[in-house]
């Protein structure tokens, strides 16, 4: 049986560390985050700890890399790709995340963000965050981000709406190749 690093540990030279906050191997802030406070340092590293455990404990995947979605940040092969976090300036008690993906067409863009919503703003299943709701975008540069980020938006409507996350699993559609909605969710949960 082969060994399997666990998806958390830093066990190559492409990966940084979890503690580390090396702005140079993140993604540059984006316009969600524009006029809000960015964390940085010890504040990002210690929200994207309990990022890990999260998508962790609810399988927020890439499956491009097989790597739990927040080992990106800590990627050096892809120093522009991974999430970026502020606290909102008008409501505090709300943090905004923006994901930037690899490239301008990622095809899992959709999928991951909303996975991480979920993620974030599901029950607490593992360790919890501080936060009455984390906001998620897909960064402007990516080809869908308007479409996306329309639904993240409707997602979180109805979170604030009804005070937890929609369970149901078609309420995120993929896109074939004709640019037509499909009948599969795009989800993991």
């Amino acid at each position: 049986m082969p060994l399997v690093p666990r998806p958390w540990s830093s066990d190559s030279d492409d990966f940084d560390d979890y503690d580390a906050f090396r702005p140079a191997n993140l993604p540059e802030p984006g316009r969600f985050l524009d006029g809000h406070a960015v964390l940085t340092g010890r504040e990002h590293a210690a929200f994207h700890r309990l990022t890990r455990e999260q998508f962790e404990e609810r399988t927020v995947y890439d499956v491009t890399f097989g790597y739990n979605l927040a080992r990106l940040n800590l990627d050096t092969r892809h120093p522009d790709a991974g999430y970026r976090y502020a606290v909102d300036a008008d409501e505090p008690s709300v943090l905004r995340a923006e994901f930037t993906p690899t490239t301008e067409f990622c095809p899992q863009s959709d999928t991951l963000a909303t996975a991480s919503f979920r993620a974030w703003n599901a029950e607490a299943v593992g360790p919890s965050h501080e936060f009455d709701l984390v906001r998620v975008r897909v960064a402007p540069m990516h080809e869908a981000s308007d479409r996306i980020n329309g639904r993240l938006a409707e997602l979180e409507a109805s979170y604030r709406n009804a005070g937890s996350v929609p369970d149901d699993e078609g309420d995120v559609r993929t896109t074939g190749a004709d640019g037509v909605g499909t009948d599969r969710p795009s989800t993991p949960f």
